[in-house]
């Protein structure tokens, strides 16, 4: 016999806060195509039998008829429930791109009566068309009920203070620079992030614990007294995010990353996503936003905390709005991080260049990263003398692997960053200029994971050949993620020809990358590798050949002899 269709394209249980909900909750993602293609009568025929009043379906595979099913499969999960005994459930129904498909989610309390409700839900989806539909809702109604209840959500309740880190660029070094301050307070700090679980400097588990295993990891160091996550998109996607709330939320920036994936096909529906930690932070807590983002500053209009905003212009009316409502703000004034109250005088606690990640004031991505992370010290309330202290030792290479990382090799300078987005490449380029002497050249390896979509493929590649004097392609073999490496050479060349440069061969790795472009570098030069896999192999490379890592006194010479 040929298999039943179904509706069904995924079902997921979402531990913890959510892109639907603050709390755990099931996600279906259904494929409506029997209803989005039926013809009018059919469909209206099918929410009358469901019960719905008055309806207009639309035309064929049109938005409206989307609209309309939006309307169908929310009756149909309220109808379901209150057969089933479960009385008001909220429930968020969400067109996709793909107009025969919706995405319905629902909170949950335990998981085996949670399961048994989404399955309701497909099979009187499943039945369109079919007779007794009334009959049919009251059945599987009667089964949900009947269901064993099932377990509760793993989501953890902190007994220490959470700092939740979320954005595009600058996630990893704020938190590391937050779990710095912490440490200097004299704290346990645990923290968990792309590169793994942290607990007091110490490397626990090595991978990709930016979702919600990272933050279960790091609570459950015995000795923990602050907590830091860093907070990815996947993972609230994916999972939700581990704990029921944080005392800090941060959100560093948002810009074009990631995009096509997992639904989220704009920079506003993945702003949607990282304002989740928001959503969870204590009311007694801070929300710390970027004032000159307007999604990230608009983020603070949901969450149940007070805001802590940071900008580094101090007339930003983000920073006047958030002083009148009562918040607070960190921001550059005559050169020092200064924290701004309307109940207080203006503290300066430090010159920005006095801050190693500044690379002497010239990274203004390491500013915000500074200003945010200061606010988040000073808001979990850890003294004006820890934050100094943790800013003034965090430096790039020792605290900050793989993170605006500066060699000095034969007269020129290596640069070593993730730089994965448009942003983070810009900002890489601002550096490389930024300790350019006069007349040397800039030498980039260019690079990217295989999942990235091709126009932000593109744009890098006309980013990087406009920005740069030469420019190759050193590939991340372990991060194709099944895409041919020809395949995205194309893609980046496109780029770079587009700006007039076609001259850009490729190399199988970042490290041979680096060793061709190293090859051609003069005095003056600055060299950078957009590193994302082989950061450990190209220092121990470097150093191999006798480069030696700049220290703050060498970064300020070098922005210094640039500037003449």
């Amino acid at each position: 016999m040929p298999e039943l269709s179904t509706s069904l394209v995924e079902l997921r249980v979402l531990d913890g806060a959510n892109l639907y909900f603050s709390r755990a909750a099931v996600k279906l993602t259904l494929d409506l195509t029997a209803l989005i293609d039926a013809p009018a009568p059919a469909a209206k025929a099918y929410a009358s039998a469901l019960g719905l009043g008055t309806t207009r379906p639309g035309r064929i595979g049109s938005g409206f008829r989307q609209r309309f099913a939006v309307r169908v499969v929310g009756h149909i999960v309220r109808r379901i429930a209150r057969e089933a005994g479960i009385g008001r459930i909220g429930v968020r129904v969400r067109s996709e791109s793909d107009v025969h498909r919706l995405v319905v989610a629902f909170p949950w309390a335990h998981e085996g009566r949670a399961r048994a409700l989404g399955q309701a839900i497909v099979d009187v989806v499943d039945a369109f068309g079919a007779d007794e539909l009334p009959e049919l809702v009251a059945s599987v109604g009667d089964r949900v009920r009947n269901e064993p209840a099932g377990d509760p959500p793993p989501t953890l309740r902190p007994k220490v203070p959470v700092v939740a880190v979320t954005g595009t660029n600058g996630k990893t070094t704020t938190s590391r620079m937050i779990a710095h301050i912490g440490r200097a307070a004299g704290l346990h700090v645990g923290w968990s992030s792309t590169d793994g679980v942290y607990f007091d400097g110490e490397l626990v588990k090595y991978g990709d614990f930016s979702g919600p295993s990272g933050a279960g990891q790091v609570l459950s160091q015995p000795g923990v007294q602050l907590a830091v996550t860093e907070t990815a998109r996947g993972g609230i996607l994916r999972r939700g995010i581990g704990v029921a709330y944080n005392d800090v939320s941060v959100v560093t920036n948002v810009t074009a990353d990631h995009l096509g994936l997992g639904g989220i096909d704009t920079v506003d529906q993945l702003a949607e996503v990282k304002a989740v930690v928001t959503k969870i932070t204590r009311p007694r807590g801070w929300c710390v936003v970027n004032g000159d983002d307007p999604r990230t500053f608009g983020m603070r209009l949901g969450s149940p905390a007070k805001c802590w905003v940071f900008s580094r212009d101090p007339d930003s009316p983000s920073i006047r709005t958030v002083l009148d409502e009562g918040g607070r703000a960190t921001t550059v004034l005559d050169g020092f991080i200064t924290v701004l109250d309307n109940s207080s005088d203006a503290e300066p606690l430090l010159k920005v260049v006095d801050v190693p990640m500044t690379l002497s004031g010239l990274s203004h991505y390491n500013v915000e990263n500074a200003l945010a992370a200061t606010s988040a010290a000073l808001g979990l309330g850890l003294s004006r003398s820890a934050v100094i202290e943790g800013l003034t030792t965090f430096t790039p290479s020792e605290n900050n692997p793989g993170r605006m990382n500066m060699y000095s090799i034969r007269d020129f300078t290596v640069v070593i960053d993730l730089a994965h987005n448009e942003a983070g490449l810009e900002a890489l380029l601002e550096i490389m200029n930024g300790v350019r002497e006069p007349g040397a050249r800039l030498l980039l390896a260019l690079g990217s994971p295989g999942d990235r979509a091709d126009d932000m493929v593109t744009a890098m590649g006309a980013i990087g050949a406009r920005g740069a004097d030469r420019v190759v392609i050193g590939h991340k073999g372990d991060y194709l993620r099944g895409r041919p490496p020809e395949e995205l050479e194309a893609v980046f060349r496109e780029g770079t020809s587009s700006v007039g440069v076609d001259d850009v061969p490729a190399f199988p790795s970042e490290l041979d990358a680096a060793k061709a472009l190293v090859g051609e570098a003069q005095p003056g030069d600055v060299v950078a590798v957009m590193s994302l896999q082989d950061r450990a192999s190209l220092d121990a490379w470097l150093r191999s050949e006798g480069a030696t890592v700049d220290n703050p006194e060498t970064l300020k010479s070098k922005v210094e002899r640039a500037q003449h």
